[in-house]
């Protein structure tokens, strides 16, 4: 599939209703446009079923919590959309975006409790998000950009608005030929990449930013148990920038990246160790279930 998002075949599941692809349209004035107020989740399938389903839907609600929205379909409701958008779709191998949004309606200033909240699924052919840096280790910036205190903001959810840093923060990457940017904490330590979390090793050992200001990932924590069934130390910890210096991996791990190496983040370099091979090649087993779900 290829071509603009707006302009494809197929269907796309929006509140119970399935509709064309190019039909599937909300109102200008739509208070998600306006004020941010959206939650979502990027899943992936593999040989025609979602990895980590029901786990995707569970924290999309969650979301919705944190943001004060209410639940408009329970999880069990949410996993058959998903389970007949993928069968519409006629793929095996696909991305399924499932988003949660207040639309339009009698409120359009910050608040919006009278506004109805709408759930969409889309599902299409999405390959590898970095390109050839699965294979041959991505290049990252540094963002000027740093992940807020959960002081102000809720850390826990997939909120679209807590991404439009990161979309910045992407861009001024890509403008320097690298394929994302690494982001540091309010405080100062290192966090995350602008959509997925960061792994590094030394002596053997793997080291992780502690996800006390930024999402724990589901294949964060899928890693971190391939990792422990294979014997291998991991550390969640707080990470300081210069420490970089002294790892000899990095890769970066989300649904969309799956699991990518780095080969560089700013001035530090990384070799595409074994143990970041392994961990891939793990990663990939698993969601094809070739290994046993964890």
């Amino acid at each position: 599939m290829s071509g603009a998002y707006d302009d494809r075949d197929g269907v796309i599941w929006m509140d119970g209703t399935f509709v064309p692809w190019r039909e599937a349209k909300v109102h200008v004035l739509t208070h998600a446009l306006h004020y941010a107020s959206a939650v979502f989740e990027g899943e992936r399938a593999y040989s025609g079923k979602i990895f980590k389903s029901r786990e995707h839907s569970e924290r999309l609600l969650t979301s919705c919590d944190l943001l004060d929205i209410p639940r408009p379909y329970s999880v069990d409701e949410l996993e058959a959309a998903k389970s007949e958008a993928l069968e519409r779709s006629g793929l095996q191998d696909a991305y399924v975006r499932a988003l949660i949004f207040r639309g339009s309606g009698p409120d359009m200033g910050v608040a919006s409790a009278r506004n109805p909240v709408c759930t969409s699924i889309a599902v299409w052919e999405w390959g590898a998000y970095y390109g050839d840096a699965k294979m041959n280790g991505a290049k990252l910036d540094i963002s000027k950009w740093k992940r807020p205190s959960p002081e102000t903001i809720p850390s826990k959810a997939k909120a679209s608005g807590l991404y439009m840093i990161c979309t910045m923060s992407k861009h001024a990457a890509e403008a320097k030929g690298c394929s994302d940017a690494l982001m540091m904490d309010y405080r100062g330590y290192v966090a995350e990449a602008t959509g997925a979390n960061v792994f590094f090793v030394k002596d053997g050992e793997v080291h992780t930013p502690k996800p006390d200001c930024f999402l724990d990932g589901i294949t964060r924590r899928t890693v971190i148990d391939l990792l422990k069934e294979r014997g291998v130390k991991v550390i969640e910890r707080h990470i300081d920038p210069a420490e970089m210096e002294g790892f000899e991996q990095c890769w970066l791990t989300g649904t969309a990246a799956e699991v990518t190496p780095v080969g560089q983040i700013g001035d530090y370099t990384f070799e595409v160790g074994a143990l970041t091979r392994d961990i891939a090649s793990a990663y990939e087993k698993l969601v094809r279930g070739v290994l046993q779900a964890a």
